[in-house]
């Protein structure tokens, strides 16, 4: 389960400083032609109560200057231009003062009117937008930031802004397309997603019930972010899929245990058990050794049973090792590469990773395999134990079927650290 999206991107939302409309407005103001300008002009009767607010904004009084504002807008007949100049003057005023609201509607309006340069009016979008999100007002918040786009904007931060009041709007696919635009750009360029961003769009998958998008995002968040909580969630999920194979179970313990994740006894116990059962004693043994080292294993009222697994597994493992030999000279007598792929399975299992490999590959060129899928999965997770990392990739990324090997395969990748 993801955190809480209300938490997420609040450190980058940050950079959008509940400052930034007021920086603005003080901007415009400073701005702000001469109420007598050469082009347009202001009427005197207009002009007087304006620049007694001039000089009250300059003066940091910003209630005062709002009602002189308020006396040249209660003149009637105003010119657009006018019009413009009060509104300009209002926000600025209205924002200085903590009135976000009065400021909000009155930069609004000087939007509307089409007469700010493009430079000050990305500006002064920007601004509006960051601030109807920090005002809770979700819709005005995607308004602004969409615009903000549309216009050339290229603050890194209005995407993520735009994402996260789509979210809180309830509009999970408009947050899931810009979030996705968004990580593909940053993928593009060769660097990783922002944990955070990642976070989000699993959210919003979760929340459109998109399982297959929601599974791909968390493979990016243990490709790039591997924490154990994500690897115990994409594993579920992977199992729970349909048509997944009960015979990748153990393989599927085999990922917890690379992860850090396998801690509960019964994990212990039930992955001993089913290696016992696939014929690989070499690897039972070594996954009791692991319960015991971890105290996971030999204590509690079950203490007895722990005891006889480990006897059985270490018997066994004594026992197939005494054989192993015998084994081989079989195997390269069979016309299938079936016998070569199960010794090479039970070499690398009992921890004889290059004689194993070698074994593998006799098998797999042989061919006629049973489940030749399931071979070069398990060649490429023995590659990978090996440190031939470069081959195994390229093996495993050839790995297909749809039962769950390839989707195995792909999360060795990610757990042997291939960048997405």
């Amino acid at each position: 389960m993801m955190p809480d999206a209300a938490l997420l991107l609040r450190g980058r939302l940050a950079a959008i400083p509940a400052a930034l409309l007021i920086a603005v407005a003080a901007a415009l103001s400073a701005a702000a032609p001469p109420v007598h300008a050469q082009a347009e002009t202001v009427r005197p009767e207009v002009g007087r109560p304006l620049q007694a607010a001039q000089e009250l904004l300059k003066a940091q009084k910003y209630k005062e200057a709002l009602a002189k504002i308020k006396d040249a807008d209660a003149i009637q007949g105003k010119t657009p231009y006018e019009s413009f100049i009060v509104e300009r003057m209002r926000g600025a005023a209205a924002a200085g003062a903590g009135d976000t609201e009065t400021a909000m509607k009155s930069f609004e309006a000087v939007i509307g009117s089409g007469r700010l340069p493009a430079p000050e009016q990305l500006k002064l979008i920007e601004a509006l937008a960051g601030t109807a999100y920090r005002a809770r007002d979700y819709t005005r918040a995607q308004s602004w930031a969409q615009r903000y786009l549309r216009e050339g904007g290229t603050g890194g931060n209005m995407r993520a802004l735009l994402a996260q009041a789509d979210y809180l709007a309830g509009d999970y696919a408009g947050a899931a397309k810009e979030l996705a635009v968004d990580i593909a750009a940053v993928e593009a360029a060769g660097n990783a997603p922002a944990e955070d961003r990642l976070q989000l769009l699993a959210n919003c998958y979760l929340k459109l019930n998109d399982k297959v998008a929601y599974i791909t995002t968390l493979e990016k968040l243990v490709a790039y972010h591997p924490k154990k909580e994500y690897w115990v969630d994409l594993l579920s999920r992977i199992q729970r899929k349909p048509g997944f194979a009960n015979r990748l179970t153990l393989d599927v313990y085999r990922l917890m245990l690379a992860t850090g994740n396998l801690k509960e006894t019964s994990d212990f116990m039930e992955m001993a058990q089913l290696a016992l059962q696939a014929g690989l004693p070499g690897e039972a043994r070594k996954v009791v050794d692991d319960g015991y080292a971890l105290g996971v294993l030999g204590s509690g009222a079950d203490a007895a049973r722990h005891k006889r697994l480990s006897d059985m597994a270490n018997k066994q493992a004594a026992e197939d090792q005494k054989g192993l030999a015998a084994s081989e000279r079989q195997a390269g007598e069979t016309r299938d590469g079936n016998a070569l792929v199960a010794l090479g399975y039970a070499y690398v299992a009992s921890g004889q990773l290059e004689k194993g490999i070698a074994l593998f590959e006799q098998g797999i060129a042989k061919g006629d395999l049973k489940r030749p899928e399931d071979a070069k999965l398990h060649l490429g997770i023995a590659l990978l134990q090996a440190g031939n990392k470069a081959k195994a990739q390229r093996l495993l990324r050839s790995v297909q079927g749809s039962d769950g090997t390839a989707d195995i395969a792909r999360l060795w990748l990610l757990q042997g650290g291939r960048s997405l």
